[in-house]
């Protein structure tokens, strides 16, 4: 993939993306998706989830979020879902990766996700390991 033409460092980038933090069609953490990924997205403006936390909204903080009130007692899963994510709104848009997908329709490398040096799917069908594992 060639996301390497995107520089997430890019100071005219950043001004571009950061300096209009106030106004909702210049979204900072919106990318200009090609029209294909433009269907059948959902809205544009922020909206509320069901526990009360405002997405899409510029600030991606907020008192009552388990973000901000994380601790070993928090189950991860509670941020799980499609109600923690704007449909065009999100961070995550803006990796260099994500950028050269969305906004150039580059095709994602193939092959299956890996830890850099672990095979985290060794095993997973053998009975055997998978029995050893619950003992």
């Amino acid at each position: 993939m060639s996301a390497s033409r995107y520089d997430d460092r890019d100071e005219g980038r950043y001004d571009q993306l950061y300096g209009n933090h106030d106004d909702p069609e210049l979204d900072p953490y919106e990318i200009n998706f090609l029209p294909a990924f433009r269907k059948g997205r959902g809205g544009r403006a922020p909206f509320v989830n069901s526990h009360g936390i405002v997405i899409g909204d510029h600030m991606y903080a907020s008192d009552d979020s388990p973000l901000e009130q994380w601790s070993t007692d928090t189950d991860p899963s509670i941020m799980a879902g499609d109600e923690w994510v704007h449909p065009y709104k999100d961070i995550g848009f803006l990796t260099a990766d994500n950028r050269a997908i969305f906004e150039e329709g580059e095709q994602p490398l193939p092959g299956i996700f890996m830890h850099p040096d672990k095979d985290v799917g060794f095993a997973i069908n053998d009975s055997a390991s998978a029995q050893s594992a619950k003992e």
